[in-house]
């Protein structure tokens, strides 16, 4: 019984990651309360991937030669990308230390 509770908590996981990947962060971001901490995370998130989606879209218009698309814009675009997603490994890092650090802590 345990072994398919914890298959339906996997495949819950795994639409939800379908979901986020499909596009659909702006619906579950405002489905989360707008102060909680689960809302703002999943809000930072969602901008780090409008960031390097929008990086992405800047280098590929740059490759098919678009009028009004720099270098210098697609570099610099592709360096905000790169410090965003830096910037939440970071913060993925320092809240899994924290959740272990408190997991260690005896009562």
């Amino acid at each position: 019984m345990t072994t398919i509770s914890s298959i339906d908590g996997m495949l819950q996981q795994l639409r939800g990651l379908a979901q986020s990947a499909t596009g659909q962060q702006s619906h579950a971001a405002s489905a989360a309360s707008p102060g909680s901490f689960a809302g703002e995370l999943q809000r930072s998130l969602a901008r780090i991937s409008s960031v390097q989606e929008h990086a992405y879209g800047q280098a590929e218009a740059f490759e098919l030669g678009k009028a009004g698309v720099a270098l210098n814009d697609v570099m610099i675009d592709m360096q905000k990308a790169n410090v965003s997603f830096q910037t939440g490994v970071q913060v993925r890092n320092r809240l899994t230390a924290a959740y272990q650090e408190m997991m260690n802590m005896t009562v």
